[in-house]
């Protein structure tokens, strides 16, 4: 994968208005953060890229993040080894620094923050488990989560899974982690600085807060559908199935239609309140 070059991947001060996402890198040599590819990385078969609106929408949602040096972990099923490139060496992994990050991260920081560089990789209580940081803080904009998982629809290294987890990155400055499962013993689990380890995604806060989650609806029997419900589907199903000739990706064609049109829009209207 290609490093990213745009200009926007670097800080903005021409204007005030805060970003929707901003990656603070801290570990110099880390690989920059990417948009997320829509077709995975290259990894989509090429009907469902063309066709597949859903897989690809969800592949192109949100950025890209990587480790910020390759290095292997190795778990017996109870102690965990680890050793990075460069070294030719295996050391037991409890929680340990980047390698020459913390004598960095002092003399950058003011004195009250020096001795607080995190940690880059470590050993959590529970077997198996391990925490990594990409060496990155991110901060999004007033009102924003960010929702940490394993790159949607591109293949897993095997080896470990990745936890979800949700931060309010606009009220908590910290390092981005993640908490992973590691699920082989005995052979070495390689984690490479070109490959996405994680995909980051800005959500609103309140799309995953209690009472929005609660206000929801089943219908248990097909007999209660009503007849909207009913005109749906046949223009869902039914339609496109009966027609002597059915064009590919109607679908994915109405929504980026759909798209394009309230893009449209949101630009007129963005532009008549200039």
């Amino acid at each position: 994968m290609n490093e990213p070059t745009s200009p926007d991947t670097v800080a903005d001060t021409t204007t005030s208005a805060p970003k929707l996402i901003t990656f603070h890198r801290f570990i110099p040599t880390a690989r920059l953060p990417q948009r997320a590819d829509r077709s995975a990385a290259g990894s989509l078969p090429t009907r469902a890229f063309r066709y597949c609106e859903p897989a690809t929408s969800a592949a192109g949602f949100g950025y890209y993040l990587f480790p910020p040096i390759g290095f292997a972990v190795q778990w017996d099923g109870h102690d965990i080894m680890w050793t990075y490139e460069g070294v030719g060496e295996w050391f037991p992994l409890g929680a340990v620094q980047f390698p020459g990050f913390s004598d960095s991260f002092d003399a950058q920081a003011p004195d009250e923050i020096k001795g607080f560089s995190p940690p880059f990789l470590g050993a959590l209580q529970e077997p198996g488990l391990i925490q990594l940081w990409t060496g990155y803080v991110a901060r999004t904009a007033p009102g924003y989560s960010l929702l940490v998982r394993a790159p949607a629809n591109l293949p897993r290294r095997g080896g470990y899974e990745a936890f979800e987890g949700i931060v309010e990155s606009d009220r908590w400055f910290g390092p981005l982690i993640t908490n992973l499962r590691l699920t082989r013993t005995n052979v070495p689990i390689d984690f490479r600085p070109d490959y996405p380890l994680l995909q980051v995604q800005p959500i609103p806060r309140f799309v995953y807060e209690e009472q929005h989650l609660n206000n929801y609806e089943i219908v248990p029997e097909m007999a209660q559908l009503t007849a909207g419900d009913w005109g749906d589907y046949y223009d869902t199903v039914v339609r496109p199935n009966s027609q002597i000739v059915r064009p590919r990706g109607q679908y994915a064609a109405a929504a980026r239609k759909r798209r394009s049109s309230e893009d449209t829009a949101e630009g007129k209207s963005t532009g008549s309140r200039a």
